[in-house]
């Protein structure tokens, strides 16, 4: 295809050298865990998310699972505990819940953003909630500081899955402070899959928080729930990342900037010149940071599918995320619940565009293509 959904080789291509150099430095040092690099990429996490502590660990799912058992070693949450999540998210925000014998309670998102609606969710607090699990979907941010501080008025804690959102701003700040996501709540979680805007050469995650508490249990339950060697203070996991890929990710880092400001430049070329009448275009939140880890317009269903094909026999690649909601999928239906009539329509209407690697006039030819839909 002349413009595909995704090449990670042309994402990988501008860093080539450096990330030649960062693995061949790594191998030749001898240190394949737990070293320099890993330090270096947890500072350099927890900067950019505005908090103290980070902790690199093997994948987002990992993240997620390992912030729910912090707070579930440190008291803050019991099995048994509902947290509110949102109904449109990818499946990895739900599998680690059911895993630890907490309720995931579903709420729907906003037409608007297809984020979490805050008000809604705050309706289902009932007397076992315990958390709420924000999701940054699509790089947007989620975050109502008005809602969020009442809830954990309530004694509820707040936690991010930030898997695709690193870089991004909320317009107001969070518990912490800071407006950055992965800092605006208790503890955040943050996925590195190649796909990501900031991606690994295979997998990889980390956790933030503000909290030295959970910092120093999410580190030990990463490797085997030790404190110190031979001492396991939990039955942990070994969830810790490889020193070479937090070598990639560490040159990667260093080109945060560049690479939320060029999908931000796609995105607004897109918004620009796309006016098919079919065609409903993501929202933009004023104030906030954007970060475009997926470019996600709406067609009516019945043509949604009929779109995307002729898209692709003009040489433009698109996906879909999420086909299938969680509460849909075999392995959870019906037990999350039958129904959530916003989350299924976005289903089967979302359609993802280009958005990575591409250039201001890549996404002007791809909008002109789209007009040109016959529908």
């Amino acid at each position: 295809m002349k413009y595909p959904f995704l090449s990670l080789s042309d994402i990988t291509a501008p860093m080539a050298d450096d990330l030649i150099a960062a693995a061949t430095a790594t191998i030749r040092s001898g240190r394949y865990l737990h070293g320099p690099a890993t330090e270096a990429l947890e500072k350099s996490v927890a900067k950019v998310c505005g908090v103290d502590h980070c902790v690199a660990v093997s994948n987002g799912l990992d993240a997620i699972r390992l912030s729910f058992r912090a707070l579930l070693e440190t008291g803050r949450i019991a099995p048994g505990d509902e947290v509110i999540v949102p109904a449109n998210t990818y499946i990895a925000s739900i599998l680690p819940l059911t895993e630890l014998g907490l309720r995931p309670v579903l709420a729907e998102p906003k037409d608007s953003d297809f984020n979490l609606d805050a008000r809604r969710a705050e309706s289902l607090v009932g007397p076992r909630t315990r958390a709420v699990l924000l999701v940054h979907l699509y790089g947007t941010p989620c975050w109502d500081a008005e809602v969020m501080t009442r809830l954990v008025g309530k004694g509820i804690w707040i936690v991010e899955d930030n898997a695709q959102a690193i870089g991004a701003l909320a317009a107001a700040p969070g518990l912490n402070g800071t407006r950055a996501t992965g800092g605006l709540g208790h503890i955040a979680a943050t996925s590195f899959y190649p796909t990501k805007n900031i991606g690994a050469l295979g997998d990889a995650g980390a956790v933030t928080t503000p909290d030295e508490t959970l910092a120093a249990t999410v580190r030990a339950l990463a490797n085997y729930g030790s404190d110190r060697r031979y001492h396991n203070i939990f039955t942990g996991y070994n969830n810790r990342m490889d020193e070479i890929q937090a070598a990639m990710l560490e040159v990667k880092m260093r080109h945060l900037d560049e690479v939320c400001e060029a999908r931000s430049r796609a995105a607004r070329a897109y918004g620009d010149t796309i006016s098919h009448p079919l065609v409903t275009l993501p929202s933009t939140l004023p104030g906030t940071r954007q970060v475009w880890h997926q470019y996600v317009v709406r067609v009516p269903a019945p043509r949604r599918d009929r779109f995307r094909e002729w898209l692709a026999d003009e040489g433009v690649g698109t996906d879909i995320h999420y086909a299938i909601p969680p509460h849909l999928q075999p392995c959870y239906y019906p037990s999350l619940g039958e129904s959530y009539p916003v989350t299924e329509r976005l289903a089967s209407e979302v359609v993802s565009l280009p958005i990575a690697a591409i250039t201001e006039d890549d996404a002007r030819a791809i909008a002109g293509i789209i007009n040109r839909y016959p529908g």
